[in-house]
């Protein structure tokens, strides 16, 4: 299950918490491909998760391969599909409570991840997602929080140069997640709660991780690390 550290009531903690398979249940960028089945996504999706290509290259590949014609239909879906892992409005009051900063990290797409956030008390300044552009025949994603000097991996939505961008020296940083996308910042926390295709990768790399099924689990990972 990975090593707990506990913090000090000095030291603050900041919380980097991915949307796509962590809050939601499912991926919900997989779910849309899934529902509309353009043709050779699949190979796509397997090209990212295999890492022969960015995220960034491979979530403009399979957008592009959508008619914007679908943008109602799609947005549609993908706010209606959409199903909240449980314990999540419990988790945002801990972290106010607690005076623990959260921010949402997000691969996912702002015409989905921002009408399903909007629900929840998190101020969207503390949202980062990618954009998304309708105006031409096909589909365009657009990458307004693309890497640093510092990343060269083509991230499209670069957690890592996020977490780099802010003051969190003082701060001990913890990343929530489940998939491909959160493996660079997680190398970058020192706790990463973690689930699916994340956990496997925190086992390999000896990262140090707890797992989550719920945000539940969480609240109680978090009040271990905090000592109470």
């Amino acid at each position: 299950m990975g090593c707990i550290i506990i913090v000090g009531s000095f030291k603050k903690i900041v919380i980097f918490c991915d949307f796509d398979g962590t809050i939601t249940k499912n991926d919900n960028i997989i779910n849309i491909m899934k529902h509309f089945n353009p043709p050779g996504w699949e190979r796509v999706k397997n090209d990212i998760l295999a890492q022969r290509i960015s995220v960034r290259e491979g979530v403009g590949r399979m957008f592009s391969l959508l008619p914007s014609s679908f943008r109602k239909e799609i947005i549609d879906y993908a706010i209606e599909q959409a199903e909240i892992r449980p314990g999540f409005n419990e988790f945002i009051q801990y972290c106010q409570d607690n005076n623990i900063r959260l921010l949402i990290t997000s691969g996912g797409i702002d015409f989905f991840v921002l009408p399903i956030l909007s629900r929840y008390p998190i101020p969207q300044n503390d949202i980062y997602c990618n954009g998304s552009d309708f105006n031409d025949k096909q589909i365009k994603i657009l990458w307004p929080f693309s890497c640093d000097s510092n990343c060269n991996k083509d991230c499209g939505m670069c957690k890592p140069s996020i977490l780099r961008s802010l003051s969190t020296n003082d701060y001990m940083k913890v990343v929530i997640g489940d998939s491909i996308t959160d493996l660079a910042i997680a190398k970058l926390a020192e706790l990463v709660i973690a689930r699916d295709f994340l956990l496997q990768k925190c086992k390999e790399h000896s990262l140090p991780y707890k797992e989550f099924d719920s945000f539940f689990d969480v609240i109680k990972i978090l009040n271990q690390i905090t000592n109470k």
